[in-house]
């Protein structure tokens, strides 16, 4: 798929009616379930569930494999519809499909035909336990997982301190150095098989309904089977598959913003004589959002044209710009709300901790301006 035949099948897609459907799921089946997800912590499985099902995972998994073959853009696009009301549903989205796309760009076509049709669907559940992954190989901390090469497949031990997306029956995946070698293999973990166990009991002020559990692994053996990436190949798979497991990050932080944007348009008409003396208006906001918003999908077009693209730096950069956005549009909505936005069931409180999380989440702002300082010293 080139770029221009990515941007034809974008716009196909939002005439289309399953997507006017996306919409209606989400007004039905989120909405009204927003407040139960972030301060009860109920995981929105029936909403997954009802959106793999009209296709709403499907845009980063080919038609071989039961996908649309829509692209990352669709992707994002479901994600940002879905941050305006939810962000811990649109993470979960982020979950399913950068699962979806870690194993539709790896060469093990067992794998591919065992799960990813079911996974693209919503019949199968799954997570991303890359953020260990990618800092231990940035040098930012040590890798919490060990392999070790047998005879068909790997011994995984250790432990992950929380990926989310998971519960009984679900799928993620992961990688992790090889004992005694220090390069990566990448693998499916599946949550019921023997060596591996769930355990709960971390507690977040935000994101609580998304399934984010422990992972420990005793002696588990992940076959040949399962192996996205073997050690030789590693470099080249993570090459492939980190630009767009973040760029589709911002699928949160565009639906986010557009939200916060809409809490300071909502009191405008009542408070404008005093809230013009605070330092971001919705037009600033919105003039900064639609440069974030066109570079994404300028971004998306390409990776879906060609995952080789070299675009993590460009990529790099609209995820921090993205991350720090939904810090200054949250900000701006809680100020612009006042006291209103305070209270214990308004939106303006909630998107300021869900902003935090857009933050903070790998790779988080820090994590970025690290890399591109690395990147810039390189270049030179």
């Amino acid at each position: 798929m080139n770029a221009a035949s990515s941007i034809k099948n974008d716009f196909l897609w939002r005439q289309s009616s399953t997507f006017t459907e996306v919409k209606q799921l989400i007004a039905d089946q989120l909405k009204p379930r927003v407040t139960a997800i972030d301060l009860e912590g109920e995981y929105p499985k029936d909403f997954l569930r009802s959106l793999g099902a009209m296709g709403g995972f499907s845009g980063v998994v080919s038609s071989v494999y039961g996908g649309n073959g829509l692209g990352i853009s669709h992707s994002i696009e479901v994600m940002e519809h879905t941050a305006k009301v939810c962000l811990s549903s649109a993470f979960l989205i982020w979950c399913q499909t950068a699962c979806l796309r870690y194993l539709q760009l790896s060469d093990n076509d067992k794998v591919k035909s065992e799960l990813l049709a079911d996974l693209a669907s919503g019949r199968l559940l799954g997570g991303t336990g890359l953020s260990n992954t990618l800092k231990s190989n940035a040098g930012i901390e040590r890798s919490s997982l060990k392999a070790l090469r047998i005879s068909g497949g790997y011994v995984i031990n250790g432990n992950l301190p929380w990926v989310s997306n998971l519960g009984e029956g679900h799928y993620f995946v992961t990688g992790c150095p090889l004992e005694n070698d220090g390069r990566l293999v990448f693998f499916v973990v599946d949550c019921n098989q023997e060596g591996f166990r769930l355990v709960d009991g971390t507690h977040f002020t935000a994101l609580e309904g998304t399934g984010t559990l422990a992972c420990q692994f005793r002696d588990c053996l992940i076959s040949d089977d399962r192996v996205l990436a073997h050690a030789e190949d590693s470099v080249a798979y993570l090459a492939k598959i980190k630009p767009g497991m973040i760029l589709g990050q911002m699928g949160m932080g565009l639906g986010l913003i557009s939200s916060c944007i809409d809490l300071i348009t909502a009191v405008s008409s009542i408070q404008s004589s005093i809230n013009q003396y605070l330092d971001d208006q919705a037009d600033d906001l919105l003039e900064v959002l639609q440069s974030a918003h066109q570079e994404t999908y300028r971004l998306a077009a390409l990776l879906d044209a060609d995952p080789n693209v070299s675009v993590l730096p460009d990529v790099l950069k609209v995820r921090l710009a993205g991350g720090e956005l939904s810090l200054r549009a949250a900000q701006a909505a809680m100020l612009h709300q006042g006291a209103k936005g305070y209270l214990a069931h308004s939106a303006a409180q909630r998107k300021l901790r869900e902003a935090y999380f857009i933050a903070i989440v790998t790779p988080a702002i820090k994590h970025l301006r690290r890399e591109l300082a690395c990147l810039a010293q390189q270049a030179h």
